[in-house]
């Protein structure tokens, strides 16, 4: 479904999805440890105990930029789930990302300034793969419209194996998990606090946590589409397995540094997302 309703499916189901997958994760990283673990719903209850709090702010500009973090990732899963342009979606996503680094930049804590200094050089790590991904969906499925995608029968995975594992390396970022969970963490072994969210609290921390619900959500949009051609049931079911996969991950490799980070990142994005890009150009140059 595209166009103004799935824009507004987007918009008003994305946050009860991304809190229930949230609350999942909770649960099997706890099972993985040999503990119980909240309910499912526990992040919903955390996010109504965060904006039935007092507001404290350190610096008026950081509500202003919480507020455009959110409003630019509901903007770009809007965009997405519209089927709109993909790479429209993309830098809607980067502005978002820089609005909550100016959030953490704009109180005079070191602990917050550090966290915003590493998102950017995770951006930098993760933003050429999501660029070759787009690149690669455009040469296969002749559009970047993610209506158009959708729609290409022949399946993206079969073209672009390399570029998916690629962007499974990047998702890992995205999602924050370990062993990238550098600029902020959902774990207690963060050892820079919460990283960017420091210095934030009350409803402006919710604001944050329902606006990774809506980035989580289209991130694994943007895994759907490799799996659109297999019918909706199968596609779902796989992007699930992908965030499992994801969980895993997080929960059995120790944080990198952001030295590594970016270097492997790029590393994985020339290797992975570059071959497999000139590839599929050669395949395709004559329809281009």
């Amino acid at each position: 479904m595209s166009g103004p309703v799935g824009a507004l499916i987007y918009v008003l189901l994305a946050p009860l999805v991304g809190g229930m997958l949230g609350g999942i994760d909770r649960i099997v990283s706890a099972r993985m440890q040999s503990r119980m673990g909240p309910p499912v719903l526990q992040p919903f209850y955390d996010v109504l105990k965060l904006l039935g709090k007092r507001p404290t702010v350190v610096n008026h500009f950081q509500n202003f930029y919480v507020t455009c973090f959110l409003v630019f990732i509901i903007v770009t899963g809007a965009i997405f789930f519209g089927g709109g342009d993909i790479l429209l979606a993309i830098f809607a996503l980067t502005v978002g990302a820089i609005f909550l680094v100016l959030a953490a930049y704009a109180p005079n804590s070191p602990y917050s300034n550090i966290g915003a200094e590493r998102e950017l050089l995770q951006m930098m790590a993760y933003e050429p793969m999501l660029l070759i991904t787009a690149m690669g969906m455009y040469v296969v499925a002749g559009s970047f419209n993610v209506r158009d995608i959708v729609r290409f029968r022949e399946g993206l995975l079969g073209y672009l194996p390399a570029i998916f594992l690629g962007f499974l390396f990047v998702l890992t970022i995205k999602l924050r998990k370990s062993p990238f969970d550098l600029s902020m963490s959902h774990h207690a072994h963060q050892e820079l606090v919460k990283g960017l969210t420091t210095e934030l609290s009350g409803p402006s921390l919710a604001v944050v946590e329902v606006a990774h619900w809506y980035e989580n959500v289209f991130l694994l949009g943007f895994v759907y589409l490799f799996f659109a051609w297999l019918g909706p049931v199968i596609a779902v079911a796989a992007t699930f397995a992908v965030y499992l996969f994801e969980m895993l991950i997080d929960n059995v490799y120790a944080r990198l540094t952001w030295k590594f980070t970016v270097r492997v990142s790029w590393l994985a994005a020339g290797l992975l997302g570059g071959v497999n890009l000139l590839l599929v150009f050669y395949m395709f140059r004559g329809r281009l």
